[in-house]
């Protein structure tokens, strides 16, 4: 039986010399929803993530599992299932043997290992050693590790690296349906596109600050223009009377129109008041990847020269 947790971060702070990963961090990661751990290189995430799991100690601040520091708990594996490096398995043991290791330190029953294995789609390679195994491969035993305990917490940095593309499909589906079970789920990734099919909410940071804790919904609204398309028969008519309206419109396609600042209804009765035929309009909502770079543009301490920029 799954118990309801959650993974709270409180006025958490860790300095590496001069350099802040993390400054004043505080957010709770809810169960029963995917939360997309967002930021760009050197924004902490990683760092956060270490402290979660009581490999890297804060200057000040806290973070807990359930209310209870991770260090706090017997048999970790049990309550929450982390993958940060999927080169972490030593490379002479099988597989299975790898599994089996964890599940004995942690007081999980051996049949637990065939299970993971089997869900994970390395069945087949459980007698090989993991040095053998392909990045996607050692990717998959490095989730399958994190769901050994069966825990009601899991923490997965970068899970889609590596993998092909139905493998893509295997995690996005198995994320969806731990977080439908009530777990609380967290995930770090750069992959805006995933994100965007997986994610409930998100928590963004940006030189180890926390810039935004909402729904995805939420985000992408906040972080962007309304924006609408627009196709009629009278282009030109339509581009004069929204410029009358204050608008701009840009041509984007044969008799197609992209109107900044504006929304379908507003569109909509502007073309009904002049008698303007509409064969199309729509709401052209921005990306994940276009509201997260329009909020983190400043925040990247490594981009390449205007690209940020040229993005949003």
């Amino acid at each position: 039986m799954i118990t309801a947790t959650s993974i709270d971060v409180h006025e958490l702070t860790k300095d590496y010399g001069a350099v802040r990963a993390a400054d004043g961090l505080t957010f709770r990661v809810e169960p029963g929803r995917v939360t997309g751990f967002l930021g760009p290189n050197g924004a902490g995430k990683s760092t956060t993530m270490r402290i979660v799991l009581g490999l890297d100690r804060p200057d000040s601040g806290t973070a807990t599992v359930g209310g209870r520091p991770y260090r706090a708990y017997d048999e970790p594996l049990r309550h929450v299932g982390a993958l940060l490096d999927a080169g972490a398995a030593h490379g002479a043991r099988t597989a299975r043997d790898h599994l089996l290791c964890l599940a004995l330190s942690n007081r999980v029953p051996a049949s637990r290992v065939d299970e993971v294995l089997e869900e994970s789609g390395l069945a087949s390679a459980a007698k090989r050693r993991v040095r053998t195994f392909s990045l996607g491969m050692r990717q998959r035993l490095g989730i399958a590790a994190a769901l050994l305990g069966d825990p009601p917490v899991l923490m997965l940095d970068e899970p889609a690296n590596g993998l092909d593309p139905e493998g893509i499909i295997w995690i996005r589906t198995l994320m969806k349906r731990l977080a439908g079970e009530g777990r609380t789920v967290l995930v770090s990734s750069h992959l805006m596109a995933e994100t965007a099919l997986t994610a409930d909410h998100l928590v963004v940071l940006g030189r180890g600050r926390l810039l935004a804790d909402m729904s995805m919904d939420a985000f992408i609204k906040e972080h962007s223009r309304p924006r609408v398309r627009v196709r009629t028969t009278e282009p030109q008519r339509l581009r004069s009377e929204l410029t009358r309206a204050g608008l701009t419109a840009e041509p984007d396609g044969p008799d197609l129109w992209a109107v900044d600042g504006a929304t379908p209804e507003e569109v909509g009765t502007l073309a009904a008041r002049h008698g303007i035929p509409l064969l199309e309009l729509a709401d052209d909502k921005a990306s994940l990847e276009q509201a997260y770079l329009r909020l983190t543009a400043d925040e990247a301490e490594y981009t390449a020269a205007n690209t940020a920029k040229q993005e949003v």
